[in-house]
């Protein structure tokens, strides 16, 4: 059994909210390669926006306390060295003050997969920036019950029983399972309220290559507000999915961001914008701290090496994909500091917005 765990945290950004320094980057490689042939199989480091993102194998299985500790261990590095260089938001994701055996609910973000690995594995690592968890529920829809982005759901007879898609409810703490296609109607009535109901792991159904307990696709659901109770930084996720083989190829996976959707989590954590996917270089928000952007990295998974990354936005094919995103950027910051541009109200109760309605408390009269 191979384990694949993508852990992200922001621990200081340079300059503001912009990108990871290289002094960041270089302590994270340094101490996972210490643990590499022992804790962890293999690792890469890699980074979107602000974020520092841990891409580690290891055969330890999801949630291992060897694993998570390593990760907090690194971010906890890192944020020393952000901390001495006086970078923005130093150890921003770090909400616990030590860590207690299991990273979750502790501020960064996580997604894992255990699985037997097939003959071949490719699987796909996506990280995301200035934007929160809802933002994979459209294409997570798209690469998994959508044949129209899919043509596997309709040319593969392994994948006609289509996909089992566990959906949190991050307000309530509780989970429910739908089946598709026959439940996609029930499924959309949810996930389309991205801000609550997030699709956190695809399963793939009966009839599959797959097993239908192996997971394969998970995102990350950690929600920062909700655990901090304030606003004290963006969500800014993670997923992985594998494809081929009964699961949607590589290029179907890939389909679902050619389209530039509009999600939440831009400037200041308040702000709907396009996301748009780039290459790994090019994750480097500017303008009003965004627009956000998407990373794709392709990995071939070889008894738990990380054959790779292959940088799959870098392939000029979404060009016209970018350039609509900056078209969509252009309208909406036209709006300024009006919705649908600023995120709706009661989206807005975890920002500093509440600070500024509690300073006009005694100003509301009746009506």
């Amino acid at each position: 059994m191979t384990t694949i765990s993508v852990i992200k945290a922001d621990v200081g950004g340079f300059p503001g909210h912009s990108r990871v320094h290289e002094e960041l980057i270089k302590i994270a490689n340094k101490e996972l390669a210490k643990e590499k042939g022992k804790i962890l199989t293999d690792f890469f480091v890699g980074y979107c926006g602000d974020d520092l993102e841990l891409i580690m194998t290891h055969k330890k299985g999801a949630d291992s306390k060897e694993v998570h500790g390593l990760a907090w261990n690194v971010f906890e590095r890192a944020t020393e060295k952000a901390k001495e260089l006086k970078l923005y938001g130093a150890g921003q994701d770090l909400l616990a003050d030590a860590f207690s055996g299991n990273i979750r609910g502790a501020g960064p973000g996580i997604a894992e997969l255990d699985f037997d690995e097939r003959k071949s594995e490719p699987v796909i690592v996506f990280m995301a920036d200035k934007t929160d968890p809802g933002a994979f529920n459209l294409p997570m829809y798209r690469i998994f019950a959508d044949p129209f982005n899919t043509a596997g759901l309709v040319i593969d007879p392994s994948m006609h029983d289509g996909f089992r898609f566990e959906v949190w409810d991050v307000y309530e703490s509780r989970k429910v399972f739908f089946n598709t296609p026959e439940e996609t109607y029930d499924m959309l009535a949810l996930i389309g309220g991205r801000s609550r109901y997030i699709i956190k792991r695809v399963y793939p159904r009966k009839g599959n290559k797959v097993p239908e307990n192996e997971a394969v696709a998970a995102v990350s659901t950690e929600k920062i507000n909700l655990i901090a109770g304030e606003y004290v930084g963006k969500d800014d996720p993670v997923a992985i999915v594998r494809a081929q083989s009964g699961l949607p190829a590589v290029g179907e996976v890939l389909e679902a961001f050619a389209f530039p959707e509009l999600v939440s989590g831009w400037m200041r954590g308040s702000h709907c914008g396009p996301i748009m996917p780039v290459a790994m270089k090019d994750a480097t928000p500017t303008r009003f701290d965004g627009p956000p952007r998407i990373v794709a990295l392709g990995f071939q998974i070889a008894n738990g090496k990380l054959v790779g990354p292959a940088d799959m936005f870098e392939d000029k094919a979404y060009d016209s994909t970018r350039m609509k995103a900056q078209k969509i950027a252009e309208y909406m910051r036209r709006h300024g500091p009006f919705e649908p541009h600023r995120l709706p109200a009661e989206d807005m109760e975890y920002t500093t917005l509440p600070k500024v309605l509690k300073k006009l408390e005694g100003r509301f009269q009746k009506i």
